[in-house]
């Protein structure tokens, strides 16, 4: 059973390398084989009917995605309206936590941190 297994193993690495030896990918340095007339005719028209399609394009301004995010004009005058406080219509609740009412503890000492 060991001998079956490491056999498939090794079967298994053998076809991953083997693939790699196709020769189907132009590697660096070589030259391109030859094209036939058929091919070049197909290239020639592909790119004919790529140039054929951007003209139906019709042209567009340009475009601002932010455009109805902010105004197209800038604003006229930079002064600011007062901000008003607001009013206080309500009391505030008490504090109901002991934690909350406590108050907070100072320490004694330097001011700085070391």
């Amino acid at each position: 059973m060991r001998v079956f297994c490491a056999a498939l193993i090794i079967a298994s690495l053998a076809g991953a390398a083997y693939a790699q030896e196709d020769d189907h990918i132009q590697r660096y340095g070589e030259k391109a084989k030859e094209k036939s007339q058929m091919e070049i005719n197909a290239d020639k028209a592909a790119a004919r009917a790529y140039e054929r399609s951007l003209k139906n394009i019709p042209d567009q301004g340009p475009v601002d995605p932010w455009g109805n995010a902010r105004s197209a004009e800038t604003p006229k005058s930079s002064a600011k309206a007062p901000v008003t406080a607001p009013t206080k219509t309500a009391a505030k609740p008490a504090i109901k936590s002991a934690a909350r009412a406590a108050p907070n503890a100072t320490k004694t000492g330097s001011t700085t941190d070391q």
